[in-house]
């Protein structure tokens, strides 16, 4: 039988290679994954047709390395780079890719280092939980190609990142460690069935039975060592190619010492062997190792979540409205001006505007509202909201890029791409840790080795494994990575990675007054009746006047009129800036300003009513033929959370300062409904950013909400900064977190979890440093055997993972 072919080079495929792409609804063989990623990524860009029309092959990347660059150079098609690159300036590029191979912290910093010395790269990070990487280069000096080789030569494999690849990979990933961990708890509990009997004959053993237990135990620890332990070794060698320490060569050391003496000594019959403690290491620490993968899956559960909003296909109505019928087409052809349904149950498929229908939509994952928000003609509806009651017809407005789902993922993956001090302070220390360590390792053998050289090995291999700083370097990567999904959950959305830490720590919380605190709306505060007509007379004869007109103010009189004995105004007319004059009931009356009003009757404000003109709110005067009928108090309404904001934060001893342009006696009316002390009014754009600076100058930590287009220089100016995430603002923010649901209820409890994260991420740095600092030690004395260090090692890392995992089920108040 002739051997099989790869579909895309042509070479032979090995026998114990099993790799495939769909191509054209067909399954094509692969020879290696270099081939598959190639392939993979033809296809998904609508490029299979390659296939059709190539009149060559191209080399295998199995056979020589420009062969591999040949193939790589097709991330550098346009076409190829549509989905996962942006262009930030006339050369400048940035890719979003998802690596795969990250075994731990260690690993991170190898990429980064490594690619960061590429000529013509500006910029890389790798966020550990999420496994993806932000790759900014100048393509007049280097291509993605050459990214992606560099990235290949030391042992991983980069591709564009997309949520479906992620989970695949991710798939993978598990399955790969449940298989390794099976084969080394299955070899762990065969060889202790042969060392037990050993141990508990205390020497009474006879040496030809000793002896078959001890090849028993060797040919039983080889799958162990050479297939569960293969990426401990793999990694440890690439490290030591590059001349550098990774967190994996102590393990590798330990693992392979403690089996090539075992094996020696059961060769020559003589000596101790540690079949029983390689395997078990192997063991405890492969499964502490799923279950960190386990739980770091599960942290970053949301932001894929995301990712995967929008549904694929979309039932599209071409000839709406006069043919009703629907065509199923991909989202990804949808253009603005389409018309769509969206059946009860189905995902909104784009950002749009309702035509047809009354409904409800579920924006849970996109704002952290739990209920359901009405939906009827005119109200806009968000891409990736679930519509929960009656069938809608959507005008599509935004797709792909613009959209406002598509915003909050560019700037989540944004926040999980910076890394924050904290966290690069701890990989330093990691990194030398691991240096110290193995110089430690050897002055301990050599200490050993003149006090009882039988104990040598076994006690360098326990120094070598029980002190892997791998929960150092978990410590606060993982924990922000759950605050960030957590908070997300709850409606705050984080847009860079140092904010959660600089939001804990903050020490004074300034707002704007305008949309923040208030919800930017005009409302009715009071009316003031001053004739002979009740309030509910002269409201009504006043929404009657303005019953034609889109004002703000209007709108607001129109509102609080609701549910009053409806009138006619008749022979309506407006007066640009002044107001609106109409017959009623054979009457005539005016409404709008005072000097408009009271013309028809020569008439003068009523005494009361300078009080309410310097109140700071706009004043809307009623007035007929027997002089001023009402005066009507117009505001901006504060929003109903946000007292308990206030005195949430104010009883957590921070500062709260209301900073507004508006007038002295409006600041001051909120601030005293909502228990503000501190207020400065009147305040300038230039005049925020001087108040902010001259906060910080004091020695405050200062957290600015505001608007997050209107606000920009003060927002940018804070240490750390919170925007209301209203509509076309979000992609422009600036801003460090996004109020998504623009509900302060919200931002309260996002405060509180920030504090939780930042609490919780001192605990496992305390955990991590004590650890070591006690293991140590006793690693030293003797009193640590490899086993027990293995058990150590990897329940020091899952603590540290469990622990953090606590910032998101930890209830909020």
């Amino acid at each position: 039988m002739p051997q099989a072919s790869c579909y895309h080079c042509g070479q032979p495929i090995p026998d114990d290679v099993d790799l495939s792409v769909s191509v054209g609804g067909q399954s094509r063989a692969m020879c290696c994954i270099g081939c598959q990623a190639v392939a993979q990524s033809i296809v998904d860009n609508g490029l299979a047709d390659y296939y059709r029309s190539r009149d060559a092959l191209p080399e295998s990347p199995r056979e020589a390395k420009p062969a591999i660059l040949d193939q790589l150079a097709l991330f550098d098609h346009a076409d190829f780079q549509k989905s996962f690159v942006r262009a930030l300036g006339e050369h400048e590029r940035e890719a979003s890719l998802l690596l795969e191979g990250i075994t731990c912290a260690a690993c991170i910093w190898l990429n980064e280092q490594h690619v960061g010395r590429l000529a013509g790269v500006t910029a890389v990070d790798i966020n550990y939980a999420t496994r993806r990487a932000r790759v900014r280069w100048d393509e007049s000096r280097i291509k993605l190609s050459d990214i992606l080789a560099a990235i290949a030569a030391i042992g991983y494999r980069a591709y564009p990142y997309d949520a479906a690849k992620s989970e695949d990979i991710s798939r993978k990933e598990r399955r790969d460690a449940l298989w390794r961990l099976w084969v080394a708890g299955f070899g762990m509990m065969q060889v202790m069935m042969y060392a037990y009997p050993v141990y508990i004959a205390d020497g009474d053993m006879s040496p030809d039975i000793e002896s078959l237990m001890r090849w028993a135990s060797l040919l039983l620890t080889l799958p162990v060592v050479f297939y569960s332990s293969a990426p401990f070794f793999r990694n440890a060698w690439r490290d030591i190619k590059l001349r550098r320490v990774g967190m994996d060569v102590p393990v590798a050391l330990g693992v392979g010492a403690a089996f090539v003496a075992s094996c020696w000594a059961t060769f020559v019959q003589a000596g101790e062997v540690y079949f029983d403690s390689v395997t078990m290491f192997v063991f405890f620490l492969l499964g502490g190792r799923f279950l960190e993968m386990t739980a770091r899956q599960k942290a970053v559960s949301v932001t894929e979540a995301l990712a995967k909003l929008l549904p694929a296909f979309a039932q599209k109505m071409p000839g709406f409205p006069v043919d009703r019928s629907t065509q199923q087409c991909v989202v990804a052809d949808l253009h603005p001006g389409d018309v769509v349904l969206v059946r009860p149950g189905d995902i909104v498929p784009a950002d749009g505007v309702v035509v047809e229908g009354l409904s409800s939509a579920n924006e849970a994952l996109l704002t952290g509202e739990s209920r359901l928000v009405p939906k009827e003609e005119g109200d806009s509806v968000t891409g990736g909201s679930v519509n929960a009651e009656s069938p809608l017809l959507v005008r599509v407005e935004q797709v792909g890029e613009g959209t406002r789902l598509s915003a909050i993922v560019q700037l989540m993956e944004r926040a999980a791409a910076e890394k924050p001090r904290i966290v690069e302070m701890a990989d330093r220390v990691a990194s030398y840790f691991v240096a110290v360590l193995l110089l430690v390792a050897l002055l301990v053998a050599l200490g050993w080795y003149f006090v009882d050289p039988s104990k040598v090995l076994w006690i360098t291999v326990s120094v070598l494994v029980v002190t892997c700083p791998c929960a150092l370097s978990l410590a606060t990567p993982i924990a922000l990575t759950v605050a960030a999904g957590a908070l997300a959950k709850d409606g705050l959305l984080v847009t860079r990675g140092y904010a959660i830490e600089t939001l804990a720590s903050a020490t004074h919380f300034v707002f704007d007054k305008t949309g923040t605190l208030t919800t930017g709306r005009m409302h009715l505060v009071d009316v003031l009746p001053t004739g002979a007509l009740s309030r509910d007379d002269c409201l009504s004869l006043a929404a009657a006047l303005e019953q034609a007109s889109e004002h703000p103010l209007a709108l607001a009189v129109r509102a609080a009129a609701a549910g009053l004995p409806p009138l006619v105004a008749e022979c309506s007319k407006a007066e640009s800036g002044q107001g609106i004059e109409g017959s009623i009931a054979g009457n005539v009356y005016r409404v709008g300003r005072a000097d408009y009003a009271l013309a028809l009757s020569a008439g003068s404000l009523p005494l009361g009513a300078d009080d309410w003109l310097e109140s700071g709110d706009t004043v809307v005067v009623l007035g007929g033929a027997n002089g001023c009928l009402a005066l009507f108090r117009i505001g901006d309404e504060v929003r109903p959370e946000a007292g308990a904001l206030v005195a949430s934060l104010c009883a957590a001893g921070k500062q709260v300062i209301l900073l507004t342009g508006d007038a002295p006696a409006v600041a001051a009316r909120v601030a005293c409904a909502l228990g503000i002390g501190e207020v400065r009014a009147g305040v300038t754009p230039q005049g925020k950013h001087d108040c902010v600076e001259q906060l910080q100058a004091a020695g405050a930590v200062v957290a600015m909400v505001g608007d997050g287009v209107n606000d920009a220089p003060v927002l940018a100016k804070a240490q750390v900064s919170i925007a209301m995430g209203g509509g076309a603002q979000l992609a422009r923010t600036q801003s460090d977190f996004v109020l998504l649901s623009e509900n302060l209820d919200h931002l309260r409890i996002g405060l509180q979890r920030a504090s939780w994260a930042l609490t919780v991420i001192r605990q496992n740095l305390w955990w991590s440093f004590a650890y070591n600092f006690v293991a140590l030690p006793l690693a030293i004395a003797g009193y640590v055997t490899p086993w027990l260090a293995g058990i150590g090692m990897s329940a020091s890392s899952l603590l540290v993972v469990l622990n953090s995992l606590r910032i998101q089920r930890r209830g909020i108040d």
